[in-house]
C-alpha cells in the first residue's frame, strides 16, 4: 500500500485520473486497481489501425482498441475474462488482407463492445458500463471523445501525415533519418465527451503517460476543453516519463524534451515528473538498437527547472521489454500524493 487513509465510503476515496492509451495506460491501471482510490481512465479516440479500423470502416464505429485495454486492465474477474477480451482471430489468408471481411485479426474484446453498442441502441458509454459489469472493473473507463477525429503531424519538412497509425508506424516503415514531427493536431473540430470533462474537474490526482508521446498522450489535449480543463483543475498533475525513445516520433529526446511537449500541449506545467534512473539489460539494449529506438536519458538537472517535483527510481521490470513494473511506477508517481488531499 501507498499509505492512504482507510476510507469508509466511496466517495472518500482520492479520484486518480489517467490519461493516456496503450500499454502504458494498462500498465498504471492494473497496479492501481490494487488500491483505494476512485479511478477513472481516459483514453484516446485516435486510434486507426488493425480491428479498430476494420470496425470503423464497416459499421462507423468508433475505434476500441484503447478503451478495451484501459478495461482489461480494470478489471477484478479473473483471468478467464481478461483472455477473452484480449483474444485476437488468427489471420486465415497468408497475404496482407486476404482475411477481410471475416474474424481474422479481429480482437475478440472490441467484437464484444461493439455488440453491447447496438444492443444499447448505439449508446458507447452505455456498451462500456456493461463491459466494466462485465469484468467487474476497479474503476471507469471513458472516451476522451464520442466523435470520429483524423490525428495528423506535420513534420520539419513541411510534410502532412494523417492517421494515427500512419504516424504511429512510421519509424517501423523507414530506417534511418526522418523529418522530425513538427506539430500534431485532430483534422476534424472535436468536442470532449462530457463524462470526461466532469471526471478531470473532479480528480484529486491527474497522471499522463507513460505512453507514446505523439499518438497516445499528447491526442488527448488536443481534444477541445481537455489541456483547459487540466490547467485548471487543482488536482495534482503527474507526468510519467517514458523509458525508450521511438523512431520517428521522439528520435533524441531527452526526458527534458518530452516534458516540454507535454507543457506545449497542456499550455502549462505538471507538478510532478516520474523519471527512470538505472541500466537495462545489454540485449534489450541490443534489441531496442535494432528498431533505433534507445534509453530515454533522465537530464534530472534540465527537469527539475521545468517542474516542481522529480522523482527519480529504477522503474523496469527486468523481463523481455523495456516496460515499467507497475507496483514501482504507481509508488513513484503517487509517493506522498494521496496522503495529502
Amino acid at each position: 500500500m501507498i499509505g492512504i487513509p482507510r476510507a469508509t465510503r466511496s466517495t472518500d476515496l482520492p479520484r486518480v485520473v489517467v490519461i493516456g492509451g496503450g500499454t502504458g495506460t494498462f500498465a498504471v491501471l492494473s497496479n492501481l486497481k490494487r488500491h483505494p482510490f476512485h479511478i477513472t481512465a481516459i483514453v484516446t479516440m485516435a486510434d486507426s489501425g488493425g480491428s479498430s479500423r476494420r470496425l470503423m470502416d464497416e459499421f462507423g464505429q468508433l475505434p476500441f482498441g484503447d478503451l478495451r485495454q484501459a478495461l482489461v486492465a480494470l478489471s477484478r474477474k479473473g483471468v478467464l475474462w481478461r483472455d477473452i477480451f484480449n483474444y485476437r482471430f488468427p489471420q486465415s489468408g497468408q497475404g496482407e488482407g486476404q482475411s477481410e471481411g471475416g474474424l481474422g485479426g479481429h480482437s475478440l474484446g472490441n467484437l464484444i463492445i461493439s455488440g453491447l453498442q447496438a444492443i444499447n441502441g448505439g449508446d458507447l458509454l452505455l456498451a462500456i458500463q456493461d463491459a466494466q459489469e462485465l469484468l467487474d472493473t476497479a474503476g471507469e473507463v471513458l472516451p476522451v471523445t464520442l466523435a470520429h477525429t483524423t490525428l495528423c503531424a506535420e513534420l520539419e519538412n513541411g510534410e502532412i501525415i494523417c492517421g494515427e497509425t500512419e504516424i504511429d508506424t512510421r519509424g517501423e516503415r523507414h530506417k534511418g533519418a526522418l523529418p522530425a514531427i513538427k506539430r500534431i493536431f485532430l483534422r476534424e473540430p472535436t468536442p470532449p465527451c462530457p463524462q470526461a470533462i466532469r471526471a478531470i474537474r473532479r480528480a484529486n490526482i491527474i497522471i499522463l503517460g507513460p505512453g507514446d508521446l505523439y499518438t497516445s498522450i499528447l491526442p488527448n489535449l488536443l481534444v477541445e476543453d481537455v489541456a483547459r480543463t487540466i490547467r485548471e483543475s487543482e488536482a495534482r498533475k503527474i507526468y510519467v516519463c517514458n523509458l525508450m525513445t521511438k523512431h520517428g516520433e521522439t528520435d533524441g529526446f531527452k526526458a527534458s524534451d518530452f516534458v516540454r511537449e507535454i507543457h506545449r500541449y497542456l499550455g502549462g506545467r505538471v507538478d510532478r515528473v516520474v523519471l527512470h534512473e538505472g541500466s537495462l539489460p545489454d540485449h534489450l539494449i541490443e534489441h531496442y538498437a535494432a528498431m533505433e529506438q534507445y534509453p530515454v536519458q533522465p537530464d534530472v538537472a534540465q527537469v527539475r527547472e521545468l517542474v516542481p517535483e522529480v522523482i527519480v527510481d529504477n522503474l523496469t521490470t527486468g523481463d523481455h521489454y523495456a516496460r515499467h513494473d507497475p507496483e514501482r511506477l504507481v509508488r513513484a508517481a503517487l509517493l506522498d500524493s494521496a496522503t495529502e488531499l
